[in-house]
């Protein structure tokens, strides 16, 4: 039996998802998972569900115990994006030769970049979205290291949403769900939605409540205070998504994501997606097709005008979705493509890996080893930043691997502290632009 150890920053969101459903499936029975969390986690929705297919969970393991479970390990399976505990373990201290995959839910297009030496150490690395091939580390490489990679999906499928159900276009009702901060919804969502002019026409949100103040500021500044339901967030995914019957995602153009997990359940659900022509969404949703890709707010007003005008569309459009997703993203096809890569490592020799060649040796320097935009910032603590029509919002978030995100786990660091001071003082000017 193959014995993968994953190492993960947490068990949250779309990773959970893809987890847990990875260990739920038969084929995973024919692999040993264990898990290394190195965050303390509040939602056990899916620890529950590992736990209750018979993997171990290790949570914040000491330095001594995390070598012990690398060397008893056939491979280890590094869950990636750029979390300051992830590279913090990575770093702290000298890990024992292994076999290295990566599996990046990141897609490296912008910020966060993948760091070209962690793509260059892996023995193996897997990206969520055929997208992430057009990053800028990936195209410098050359041409035999394309042999070490891959894609694979990170879908937990959909065995627990229902397929569209009669009735289900009669009505007219569209919602969002996922993420609210602007690095990954889009910081001009408002206006794409205040272009339509359909009488009463609102939006469901569906997620975290971080930007809902802003948010909410943005419609009583456009003149439409009622443009926006928040429903909060939820576990219960179907029952929320059962009220809707059109997805108003538009992100970030300049966003990390890939897989979009949120997308593709409402869309297995027979929910018709409108998004922006962004390199993810275009590999997800076939226009005209599986949903509607626009580029401007006048569009997306002319794409809700024409869904709601043709109920026989809708529900045309809607069911060629559920369908897609349904046969192109399964949890089966995600575990097969998995194991099949595990068993090519098998072959290979473990290796030492110096990861503070690849990251640094400070946190400042862990955080500028993900940073596409590195050289906005330099050791005197100045940042090279100007507000302009469509701010760095990555570097802006409480989280997602930013400057504010390193410092709540290296709040000693003093470069840290500087450019946190001056990126606080860049989302002033930017709010009053």
């Amino acid at each position: 039996m193959i014995k993968i150890l994953h190492i993960t920053a947490h068990l949250g969101g779309g990773v959970g998802k893809a987890l847990s459903g990875l260990v739920q499936q038969p084929a995973s029975k024919e692999v040993e998972h264990t898990f290394v969390i190195l965050e303390e986690q509040k939602n056990l929705q899916f620890i529950d569900l590992i736990k209750n297919c018979g993997c171990r969970i290790i949570i914040c393991p000491v330095n001594e115990h995390l070598v012990e479970l690398i060397e008893s390990s056939d491979i280890v399976q590094l869950e990636w994006w750029n979390h300051p505990a992830t590279i913090k373990t990575l770093c702290r201290c000298t890990l024992p030769p292994m076999r290295l995959l990566v599996w990046s839910h990141v897609s490296g297009l912008f910020n966060p970049k993948i760091p070209s030496g962690l793509i260059k150490a892996a023995h193996r690395l897997l990206f969520t979205s055929p997208c992430s091939f057009q990053s800028r580390e990936v195209l410098e490489l050359p041409s035999n290291a394309y042999d070490r990679m891959g894609v694979v999906s990170s879908s937990g499928g959909f065995d627990e949403l229902p397929s569209p159900e009669e009735g289900k276009y009669d009505y007219f009702s569209v919602g969002y769900i996922g993420s609210f901060n602007f690095s990954k919804l889009h910081p001009r969502y408002i206006d794409f939605l205040s272009a339509v002019t359909i009488p009463e026409f609102k939006v469901k949100l569906i997620g975290d409540v971080t930007d809902e103040t802003v948010l909410a500021k943005q419609c009583e500044k456009s003149d439409r205070p009622n443009l926006l339901e928040f429903r909060g967030y939820t576990n219960d995914i179907a029952s929320e998504l059962a009220s809707i019957n059109v997805l108003a995602y538009l992100l970030n153009p300049e966003h990390y994501g890939t897989t979009e997990n949120a997308l593709l359940e409402a869309m297995a659900m027979g929910i018709i997606p409108i998004v922006m022509n962004n390199p993810a969404e275009r590999l997800i949703v076939d226009d005209h097709i599986t949903g509607l890709i626009i580029n401007t707010p006048e569009e997306f007003a002319g794409a809700i005008n024409w869904l709601f005008e043709y109920p026989e569309k809708r529900q045309k459009i809607g069911r060629q979705a559920s369908r897609s997703i349904r046969e192109r993203f399964t949890a089966e096809k995600m575990v097969e493509s998995l194991n099949s890569h595990y068993t090519a490592l098998l072959s290979m020799e473990k290796q030492a890996i110096s990861f503070t060649s690849i990251f640094g040796n400070t946190p400042a320097e862990w955080f500028l080893s993900c940073q596409g935009n590195a050289t906005k910032f330099t050791e005197n603590s100045k940042i090279f930043l100007s507000p302009g029509t469509l701010p760095d919002y990555s570097l802006m978030e409480q989280t997602k691997g930013s400057v504010f995100h390193f410092l709540q786990h290296f709040p000693e660091n003093s470069l840290l502290q500087a450019w946190g001071a001056k990126i606080s003082d860049y989302i002033l000017a930017c709010e009053n632009t």
